[in-house]
């Protein structure tokens, strides 16, 4: 997997600087292969994540841990087009995709 890796910890600590994750609702965009979704997604209550790239989504359902698959659910998307309806959420985070 083509995974970016935060060795030193610095993206994930600034992601958790200016979020507190603990049980909110997420709306992620532009999430790719899950990169930055694993880094936070442990501590929220649910995480959408959209990509427009139907194989990098692939590739995050497939990497996607256990433990996590209850409260993540990745879908293709852009979110211009994207209808969330009646739902609502707490953050709304994206990275690489402007």
């Amino acid at each position: 997997m083509g995974f970016s890796v935060d060795r030193d910890g610095v993206e994930t600590a600034l992601i958790h600087d200016l979020v507190d994750f603990d049980g909110i609702r997420v709306l992620e965009v532009g999430c790719g292969d899950g990169r930055l979704t694993w880094r936070y997604a442990a501590e929220a209550g649910e995480v959408v994540a959209l990509d427009v790239d139907e194989r990098k989504v692939a590739a995050a359902i497939e990497a996607c841990p256990e433990e996590l698959r209850r409260k993540v659910t990745f879908k293709t998307a852009d979110i211009n087009s994207y209808d969330t309806g009646d739902d609502s959420f707490d953050a709304a985070i994206l990275s690489y995709s402007l």
